[in-house]
């Protein structure tokens, strides 16, 4: 599909895109879902975590025309055809961060909002609009991508890491706490259960069989998905669970509420319609380029493993989608724009 290249206006950076990552939350745009707070008209590119190379920074915030860029460019965005059927989402919407006043752009200029310059490598986050040659967002929803960070991890990062910390934090998960992940091995749950380890808390991981030495190996006590899974449970934390994420659905949130006696201590990344009826939590929309920068730091200091495990061109955009939608993969799915 074929789109105008989009312009930075004041305040945003226009990124080239090299990758971006795939979430339940993209399948359930595709298929026909709407995010709070998006309008316009169909068809919709999905995507909402990307990383890549600013090449146009807005001029500022009082009104000054973009900087560079060519008027009239064309611009290729992934449209995923037919629906594979609608998941459940577990991904989040990217709020759009307040922009302040911009010191230092100018027509001419070279820099942009935050110091980003033309140039600069990024990885950040969005509403939608990711699966394209081009984005366009705030220039505080991107932040410098480190140098050792490859492509494919850098486009799927924003999101899962960004929401495994919310959400562990959201729990208040610390030291001394028993906390269950459900989906343990997906691209949020491997996340999470790299941070609550390092947050000096016990992880009960559940997940297929044949993911068991990978959770053991993120620092996690792996169990088994399936009928006997509260009893399998509670004898891996015979001292009981203090609380529990849910990035799997169903029976895992029937198990979560007979685990964890305090229901505010529950939250679910899939149940979204059930969290107000049962009194459990959501993540809260604060995801931040302050919190995107201190996860990419860990994964520069070696104490956050990503696993990417498929990257799929842009054209296959709904093999990778299908992929998702299996709901059984481990680590994440990336599209790559090169």
């Amino acid at each position: 599909m074929e789109l105008a290249t989009p312009e930075a206006g004041p305040g945003q950076v226009r990124v080239r895109v090299k990758a971006a990552g795939v979430q339940p939350f993209d399948c359930a745009v595709r298929a026909g879902w709407t995010p709070p707070g998006v309008t316009g008209d169909l068809p919709r590119v999905p995507g909402n975590e990307f990383a890549g190379v600013i090449d146009q920074v807005g001029g500022a915030v009082t009104g000054q025309a973009a900087v560079g860029g060519t008027a009239g460019q064309e611009a290729v965005a992934g449209q995923v055809g037919g629906a594979v059927g609608q998941e459940a989402v577990a991904g989040q919407v990217g709020e759009a961060a307040g922009q302040g006043a911009v010191v230092g752009a100018s027509s001419d200029a070279m820099a942009g909002p935050g110091g980003v310059t033309i140039g600069t490598e990024v990885l950040g986050f969005g509403r939608l609009d990711a699966y394209a040659e081009y984005i366009v967002v705030p220039a505080d929803q991107v932040v410098v991508k480190p140098a050792g960070m490859p492509w494919e991890v850098a486009g799927g990062f924003s999101a899962g890491a960004q929401t495994a910390h919310i959400a562990l934090e959201t729990l208040g998960v610390g030291k001394g706490h028993t906390v269950v992940i459900h989906g343990a091995a997906g691209a949020v749950g491997t996340i999470a259960v790299q941070l609550a380890v390092d947050r000096g808390a016990t992880v009960i991981g559940t997940g297929r069989p044949a993911n068991h030495e990978y959770l053991r190996g993120l620092g996690a006590i792996p169990v088994a998905y399936g009928e006997g899974l509260l009893e399998r449970i509670r004898e891996a934390a015979p001292d009981g669970v203090d609380a529990a994420l849910d990035a799997a659905g169903g029976d895992a949130l029937v198990v979560s509420l007979a685990l964890v006696a305090d229901r505010g201590r529950i939250l679910t990344l899939v149940e979204h319609g059930k969290a107000a009826e049962l009194g459990i939590r959501v993540t809260p929309p604060s995801r931040s380029a302050a919190r995107l920068a201190e996860l990419a730091d860990l994964h520069t200091r070696g104490q956050l493993r990503v696993h990417v495990r498929a990257t799929y061109p842009l054209e296959r955009a709904a093999d990778a989608h299908r992929d998702v939608e299996t709901g059984h993969g481990r680590g994440k799915v990336v599209i790559t724009m090169d």
